[in-house]
């Protein structure tokens, strides 16, 4: 461990990936960083995750590949963990959870971000797939950097109305027609080799070809992307998950679930569920109810936390239900009888209790949410519950 203590102090204050190794050379993980010195020292500090802690014991070298931008390292780390699949970075997930973009062929194509689980209706025969990414939030911010330079449409091509990306300059104008294919396959062109981790040569093509674009890229900034940087310790919440009850006299009950991606509400997702039993004002078995419906939909993405507006008998409740079906997932209860205070079921990991803690001001958003969809159901009595 001294050796690569020392090994550290030789690490650039500067974006990167980064390699940990056995005693094999065999990569035990992949990361980026936005600095690679302050990143690194973080994995030798006291109280991290077990599981991070068995690597760095497990590990015999470090390296480090330094980058130009945030953007870069993400595109890198992608790569790298394709090639690999080391160990620290597939357990405790399978590639199901992982993240990928996947570009259609067509006329008009455009990126789409998809979860592992969905791959296999994406042949890569037919597609362009880039990924695994373990942020579904950073890439989603990457693209939306990337669209500045290489503006793509998601509207209907040659409808003969301006559309709102258009407006604002994110569509090249598909949807007037004002973009012939070729052109418009150009920029697709030069997102997949960005993806692909082409960055030099595609500047050097751009340099000929288009210098405004070249000068774009080099200037493209990743400020966004700082902001959502993760911490190494602690594990991504790609997806919350948010549910409420919300009835009349016990009557006309329906349960929402809202659904944030990292810190922002992601709408397409959510969903609600008519009660099919009569709990008379039972909201416990009203939620227990909503939750196994929900695990049901084995085609929604797996939540990596799930927030409930209740206290300590709630989270009890339900986390003593759920077990006898074989389902755990991660559970925290906001009380506001306590004060709007965390609640937790016995034996969460102090780790995630703290991570949880962070995203508080998040989880006061989603329980918000939550609670005005449930509303929003019952008042309408939408045909569209699940």
């Amino acid at each position: 461990m001294p050796n690569l203590k020392e090994k550290l102090k030789l690490a650039p204050k500067a974006p990167g990936v980064y390699f940990w190794l056995d005693e094999l050379g065999e990569v035990l993980y992949v990361g980026r960083a936005t600095s690679l010195k302050n990143r690194l020292s973080q994995y030798f500090q006291k109280n991290v995750e077990p599981r991070i802690a068995e690597m760095v014991a497990s590990a015999r070298n470090l390296r480090w590949v330094e980058t130009e931008t945030l953007l870069e390292a993400i595109i890198l780390e992608a790569k790298e963990i394709k090639s690999h699949w080391p160990k620290y970075n597939v357990r405790d997930r399978d590639n199901r959870s992982f993240i990928y973009v996947v570009i259609s062929p067509g006329d008009y194509p455009k990126p789409v971000i998809i979860r592992g689980q969905d791959l296999k209706k994406f042949p890569e025969d037919k597609y362009k797939v880039f990924g695994p990414y373990q942020s579904q939030t950073l890439i989603a911010n990457a693209l939306r950097l990337i669209r500045r330079v290489f503006p793509w449409s998601t509207c209907v091509p040659e409808n003969g109305k301006a559309c709102f990306d258009y407006q604002v300059g994110l569509c090249p104008g598909a949807c007037l027609g004002t973009i012939n294919k070729k052109d418009y396959q150009k920029n697709i062109k030069h997102l997949e080799m960005l993806l692909s981790g082409e960055r030099t040569r595609l500047l050097k093509q751009l340099a000929k070809e288009n210098p405004l674009q070249e000068k774009a890229l080099l200037h493209l900034q990743d400020v966004s992307l700082l902001m959502r940087e993760e911490n190494l310790d602690t594990p991504h919440l790609n997806r919350i998950e948010g549910y409420d009850i919300s009835h009349l006299a016990g009557k006309e009950a329906y349960g929402s679930m809202v659904v944030f991606s990292g810190a922002e509400a992601d709408r397409a997702q959510y969903r609600l569920f008519k009660l099919k039993e009569a709990h008379d004002g039972d909201d416990e078995r009203a939620l227990l109810e909503v939750l196994i419906r929900r695990f049901k939909h084995t085609e929604w993405p797996l939540p990596d936390l799930i927030m409930i507006d209740g206290g300590s008998p709630q989270i009890s409740f339900l986390t003593r239900e759920l077990a006898k079906l074989n389902l755990r997932p991660s559970l925290v209860g906001i009380s506001k009888f306590g004060g709007d205070k965390l609640i937790f079921a016995r034996g969460t990991k102090n780790n995630s209790k703290e991570l949880s803690k962070n995203l508080k001001p998040v989880l006061l958003k989603v329980r918000e949410e939550a609670h005005r969809f449930a509303n929003f159901g019952r008042k309408r009595g939408t045909k569209k519950a699940y």
